[in-house]
Protein backbone atom coordinates (compact mmCIF):
# COMPACT_ATOMS: atom_id res chain seq x y z
CA UNK A 1 0.00 0.00 0.00
CA UNK A 2 2.82 2.38 0.88
CA UNK A 3 4.56 1.60 -2.42
CA UNK A 4 1.38 2.36 -4.37
CA UNK A 5 1.01 5.72 -2.59
CA UNK A 6 4.64 6.58 -3.29
CA UNK A 7 4.28 5.58 -6.93
CA UNK A 8 1.15 7.73 -7.26
CA UNK A 9 2.91 10.70 -5.63
CA UNK A 10 5.87 10.39 -8.02
CA UNK A 11 3.59 10.18 -11.06
CA UNK A 12 1.58 13.14 -9.83
CA UNK A 13 4.78 15.16 -9.38
CA UNK A 14 5.92 14.26 -12.90
CA UNK A 15 2.57 15.37 -14.31
CA UNK A 16 2.86 18.69 -12.47
CA UNK A 17 6.39 19.25 -13.77
CA UNK A 18 5.38 18.42 -17.34
CA UNK A 19 2.34 20.71 -17.07
CA UNK A 20 4.56 23.52 -15.81
CA UNK A 21 7.01 23.05 -18.66
CA UNK A 22 4.13 23.02 -21.12
CA UNK A 23 2.74 26.25 -19.67
CA UNK A 24 6.16 27.87 -20.05
CA UNK A 25 6.44 26.68 -23.65
CA UNK A 26 2.97 28.11 -24.32
CA UNK A 27 4.21 31.49 -23.10
CA UNK A 28 7.22 31.28 -25.41
CA UNK A 29 5.02 30.39 -28.40
CA UNK A 30 2.62 33.23 -27.60
CA UNK A 31 5.51 35.73 -27.52
CA UNK A 32 6.76 34.54 -30.90
CA UNK A 33 3.23 34.86 -32.26
CA UNK A 34 2.89 38.41 -30.86
CA UNK A 35 6.37 39.49 -31.95
CA UNK A 36 5.58 41.37 -35.17
CA UNK A 37 2.89 43.52 -33.54
CA UNK A 38 5.13 44.17 -30.55
CA UNK A 39 8.06 45.16 -32.78
CA UNK A 40 5.85 47.66 -34.60
CA UNK A 41 4.59 49.09 -31.31
CA UNK A 42 8.13 49.33 -29.91
CA UNK A 43 9.52 50.97 -33.04
CA UNK A 44 6.77 53.58 -32.90
CA UNK A 45 7.64 54.37 -29.28
CA UNK A 46 11.34 54.67 -30.14
CA UNK A 47 10.55 56.99 -33.06
CA UNK A 48 8.53 59.16 -30.65
CA UNK A 49 11.53 59.45 -28.28
CA UNK A 50 9.87 57.21 -25.71
CA UNK A 51 12.46 54.43 -25.74
CA UNK A 52 15.42 53.88 -23.48
CA UNK A 53 17.92 55.94 -25.46
CA UNK A 54 15.75 59.04 -25.08
CA UNK A 55 16.70 59.08 -21.39
CA UNK A 56 20.35 59.75 -22.23
CA UNK A 57 23.15 57.21 -21.78
CA UNK A 58 23.98 58.11 -18.16
CA UNK A 59 20.38 58.02 -16.95
CA UNK A 60 19.61 54.85 -18.85
CA UNK A 61 22.49 53.19 -17.04
CA UNK A 62 21.19 54.50 -13.70
CA UNK A 63 17.78 53.01 -14.41
CA UNK A 64 19.25 49.67 -15.43
CA UNK A 65 21.56 49.61 -12.41
CA UNK A 66 18.50 49.77 -10.13
CA UNK A 67 16.02 47.66 -12.09
CA UNK A 68 18.07 45.06 -13.98
CA UNK A 69 21.87 45.40 -13.90
CA UNK A 70 22.38 42.41 -16.20
CA UNK A 71 19.77 43.45 -18.80
CA UNK A 72 22.23 43.93 -21.65
CA UNK A 73 23.62 40.42 -21.30
CA UNK A 74 20.96 38.02 -20.00
CA UNK A 75 18.44 36.16 -22.15
CA UNK A 76 15.40 37.08 -20.07
CA UNK A 77 16.23 35.49 -16.72
CA UNK A 78 18.80 36.56 -14.10
CA UNK A 79 18.95 34.94 -10.67
CA UNK A 80 22.38 36.06 -9.54
CA UNK A 81 23.16 39.74 -10.17
CA UNK A 82 23.16 41.75 -6.89
CA UNK A 83 20.03 43.88 -6.56
CA UNK A 84 18.28 42.31 -9.55
CA UNK A 85 15.72 40.26 -7.63
CA UNK A 86 13.81 37.47 -9.34
CA UNK A 87 12.17 39.58 -12.07
CA UNK A 88 14.11 41.02 -15.00
CA UNK A 89 12.98 43.91 -17.17
CA UNK A 90 11.97 41.40 -19.84
CA UNK A 91 9.90 39.39 -17.36
CA UNK A 92 8.37 42.61 -16.05
CA UNK A 93 7.36 43.58 -19.58
CA UNK A 94 5.98 40.10 -20.18
CA UNK A 95 3.83 40.41 -17.06
CA UNK A 96 1.87 43.24 -18.68
CA UNK A 97 2.09 42.22 -22.33
CA UNK A 98 1.05 38.58 -21.93
CA UNK A 99 -1.65 38.80 -19.25
CA UNK A 100 -4.91 40.66 -18.85
CA UNK A 101 -4.50 40.07 -15.12
CA UNK A 102 -1.28 38.51 -13.87
CA UNK A 103 -1.52 36.06 -10.99
CA UNK A 104 1.61 34.95 -9.14
CA UNK A 105 2.46 31.29 -8.77
CA UNK A 106 1.94 29.29 -11.95
CA UNK A 107 1.62 32.58 -13.86
CA UNK A 108 5.35 33.09 -13.28
CA UNK A 109 6.05 30.06 -15.48
CA UNK A 110 4.19 31.47 -18.49
CA UNK A 111 5.65 34.92 -17.75
CA UNK A 112 9.17 33.49 -17.96
CA UNK A 113 8.38 31.57 -21.15
CA UNK A 114 6.97 34.73 -22.70
CA UNK A 115 10.08 36.67 -21.63
CA UNK A 116 12.35 34.11 -23.29
CA UNK A 117 10.23 34.42 -26.43
CA UNK A 118 10.56 38.21 -26.37
CA UNK A 119 14.32 37.91 -26.07
CA UNK A 120 14.43 35.56 -29.06
CA UNK A 121 12.42 37.86 -31.34
CA UNK A 122 12.90 41.47 -30.22
CA UNK A 123 15.96 43.63 -29.70
CA UNK A 124 16.90 44.88 -26.26
CA UNK A 125 15.93 48.41 -27.34
CA UNK A 126 12.48 47.21 -28.39
CA UNK A 127 11.93 45.31 -25.13
CA UNK A 128 13.05 48.33 -23.12
CA UNK A 129 10.67 50.65 -24.99
CA UNK A 130 7.72 48.34 -24.33
CA UNK A 131 8.68 48.03 -20.68
CA UNK A 132 8.97 51.79 -20.18
CA UNK A 133 5.60 52.36 -21.85
CA UNK A 134 3.76 49.83 -19.67
CA UNK A 135 5.26 50.65 -16.27
CA UNK A 136 2.89 51.41 -13.40
CA UNK A 137 3.97 54.79 -12.01
CA UNK A 138 1.45 55.43 -9.27
CA UNK A 139 -1.18 58.04 -8.57
CA UNK A 140 -0.99 61.39 -10.35
CA UNK A 141 -3.14 64.52 -10.07
CA UNK A 142 -5.70 63.12 -12.52
CA UNK A 143 -5.55 59.43 -11.64
CA UNK A 144 -3.30 56.43 -12.09
CA UNK A 145 -0.32 56.89 -14.41
CA UNK A 146 1.06 54.22 -16.74
CA UNK A 147 4.32 54.79 -18.62
CA UNK A 148 7.67 56.22 -17.54
CA UNK A 149 7.71 59.10 -20.05
CA UNK A 150 4.06 59.85 -19.41
CA UNK A 151 4.71 60.16 -15.67
CA UNK A 152 7.61 62.53 -16.32
CA UNK A 153 5.42 64.82 -18.39
CA UNK A 154 2.42 64.64 -16.06
CA UNK A 155 4.33 65.21 -12.82
CA UNK A 156 7.18 67.47 -13.96
CA UNK A 157 5.91 68.81 -17.30
CA UNK A 158 9.19 67.78 -18.94
CA UNK A 159 10.61 64.64 -20.59
CA UNK A 160 12.95 62.47 -18.51
CA UNK A 161 16.08 63.79 -20.23
CA UNK A 162 15.33 67.31 -18.93
CA UNK A 163 14.70 66.41 -15.28
CA UNK A 164 16.97 67.19 -12.36
CA UNK A 165 18.84 64.25 -10.85
CA UNK A 166 16.43 63.95 -7.92
CA UNK A 167 13.38 64.19 -10.18
CA UNK A 168 14.67 61.45 -12.45
CA UNK A 169 15.61 59.19 -9.55
CA UNK A 170 12.14 59.78 -8.06
CA UNK A 171 10.64 58.23 -11.20
CA UNK A 172 13.01 55.29 -10.81
CA UNK A 173 12.27 55.01 -7.09
CA UNK A 174 8.50 54.52 -7.43
CA UNK A 175 8.84 51.50 -9.71
CA UNK A 176 9.31 49.05 -6.86
CA UNK A 177 5.97 49.98 -5.21
CA UNK A 178 3.96 52.54 -7.22
CA UNK A 179 0.97 52.42 -4.88
CA UNK A 180 3.18 53.13 -1.86
CA UNK A 181 4.86 56.32 -3.04
CA UNK A 182 3.45 59.60 -4.34
CA UNK A 183 5.35 61.41 -7.07
CA UNK A 184 5.47 65.19 -6.96
CA UNK A 185 4.89 65.38 -3.21
CA UNK A 186 7.04 65.64 -0.12
CA UNK A 187 7.00 61.91 0.60
CA UNK A 188 9.62 60.94 3.25
CA UNK A 189 9.59 57.27 2.21
CA UNK A 190 10.11 58.20 -1.43
CA UNK A 191 12.90 60.60 -0.46
CA UNK A 192 14.61 57.82 1.49
CA UNK A 193 14.52 55.47 -1.50
CA UNK A 194 15.84 58.23 -3.77
CA UNK A 195 18.76 58.68 -1.36
CA UNK A 196 19.52 54.95 -1.44
CA UNK A 197 19.44 54.93 -5.24
CA UNK A 198 21.64 58.02 -5.36
CA UNK A 199 24.24 56.26 -3.21
CA UNK A 200 24.02 53.19 -5.45
CA UNK A 201 24.54 55.05 -8.74
CA UNK A 202 27.39 57.08 -7.25
CA UNK A 203 29.20 53.86 -6.35
CA UNK A 204 29.04 54.55 -2.61
CA UNK A 205 27.28 51.25 -1.83
CA UNK A 206 26.27 47.86 -3.18
CA UNK A 207 23.12 45.75 -2.76
CA UNK A 208 23.23 42.90 -0.27
CA UNK A 209 22.98 40.12 -2.83
CA UNK A 210 20.49 39.30 -5.58
CA UNK A 211 17.35 39.79 -3.50
CA UNK A 212 18.17 43.24 -2.15
CA UNK A 213 15.74 45.13 -4.38
CA UNK A 214 14.96 47.55 -1.53
CA UNK A 215 18.68 48.42 -1.40
CA UNK A 216 19.13 47.73 2.28
CA UNK A 217 22.85 47.76 1.53
CA UNK A 218 22.54 51.43 0.60
CA UNK A 219 20.91 52.80 3.74
CA UNK A 220 22.32 55.97 5.21
CA UNK A 221 25.19 54.84 7.44
CA UNK A 222 24.68 55.70 11.11
CA UNK A 223 26.41 58.83 12.31
CA UNK A 224 29.61 58.10 14.23
CA UNK A 225 29.28 58.32 17.97
CA UNK A 226 30.77 61.41 19.50
CA UNK A 227 33.08 60.49 22.37
CA UNK A 228 31.79 61.74 25.65
CA UNK A 229 33.79 64.23 27.59
CA UNK A 230 35.80 62.58 30.35
CA UNK A 231 34.38 63.31 33.75
CA UNK A 232 36.54 65.32 36.09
Amino acid sequence: MTFKILKFAVLFLIVLIMAGIGYGVLGYVDAVSDAEALKERANTLIAQDRGGQSLGDDRLQQLLLVEDPGFAHHSGVDMSTPGAGITTITQSAAKRLAFDQFRPGIGKIRQTGYALGLESELSKSQILALWLDTLEMGQGPDGWITGFHRASNVIYDRPPSELSDDEFLSLVAVLIAPSKYRLGSDDPDLNERVQRISRLVSGACKPNGNGDVWLEGCQEPPAPEVPSEPSE
